[in-house]
């Protein structure tokens, strides 16, 4: 996976920043130059980490909201067409749109009815990514879904709703958002962003806490790529990244400015070029 087109992808991704601002930040422009450089087999594993994007669009639908994520690969038209003819998705998150649709028939079976859409269709998405050939795929998904789940119960319990609902997947820390009563769930010894993410979720301004939330992740996407230089697993982070300047681009200019420097800054290469 370390090869030459790898490498001067990634040497030149400082490039195509430094492009995009004077020419406007640009998703599409970066994607399009990734999907071109990768092989067919690595540009699916990509594409697996934005089908989460579709996830929420398909569960927003569900829910009756028409709000749309433009981070999805699939278009909101797309999206409705979906809940008709799910063929543009993972076959195991086709089928639990299937059995929702009908809860009498095959694809019904090892789907669990019971549960909200949202939580079995996310269920399906992190298996399917715990299944990856590519291991910041699997890490990310969830290491993801732990801080998915972490804001939920925090919610949860604010709200007195019970966590069991709100929660994806299983695992340790899942049981232990479940059962315990103490303020950090008792995961200051397995997360090291536990009383970060706790700070952030009583941040009043809402632009501020999604902000805190959102340097979490990209702390994280950073962690898991420490020592990836050139393969695949650095384009999944710095796209991890690219994201969530992407999103606040949109949300907030000033703070999306703030993201671009940051990734600029990590993009600096002087790092890299002594690791080769």
């Amino acid at each position: 996976m370390f090869s030459k087109s790898y490498y001067t992808l990634v040497a030149g991704f400082r490039e195509y920043a430094l492009d995009a601002e004077t020419k406007g930040f640009s998703l599409e422009d970066i994607l399009e130059e990734v999907s071109e450089s990768l092989s067919g087999a690595d540009w699916k594993r990509v594409e697996l980490l934005y089908t989460y994007y579709d996830c929420e669009n398909l569960a927003s639908r569900h829910g009756g909201s028409s709000a749309h994520n433009s981070l999805g690969r699939l278009t909101s038209e797309q999206i409705s067409e979906q809940f008709k003819n799910p063929v543009l998705l993972p076959e195991a998150i086709a089928k639990v749109i299937r059995a929702y649709a009908a809860p009498d028939g095959e694809d019904a079976e090892g789907v669990d009815l019971d549960k909200p859409f949202a939580v079995t269709l996310f269920e399906a998405y992190y298996s399917l990514c715990a299944t990856s050939s590519s291991r910041f795929v699997r890490e990310w998904a969830e290491a993801d879904r732990t801080l998915r789940n972490v804001i939920a119960a925090l919610v949860a319990r604010d709200r007195s709703v019970v966590v069991e609902q709100v929660t994806v997947g299983g695992g340790e820390i899942v049981e232990q958002l479940q059962r315990s009563s103490a303020a950090d769930f008792g995961l200051r010894g397995e997360l090291s962003y536990i009383d970060s993410l706790i700070a952030a979720m009583d941040e009043q301004n809402m632009l501020e806490k999604e902000r805190k939330i959102d340097l979490i992740r990209w702390s994280v996407a950073s962690e898991l790529s420490t020592f990836d230089y050139f393969t695949l697993d650095a384009v999944m982070a710095y796209l991890v990244k690219v994201n969530i300047v992407a999103r606040w681009a949109k949300l907030d200019a000033k703070r999306g400015k703030e993201m671009f420097d940051k990734l600029m800054s990590e993009l600096d290469g002087k790092d890299l070029i002594k690791e080769i």
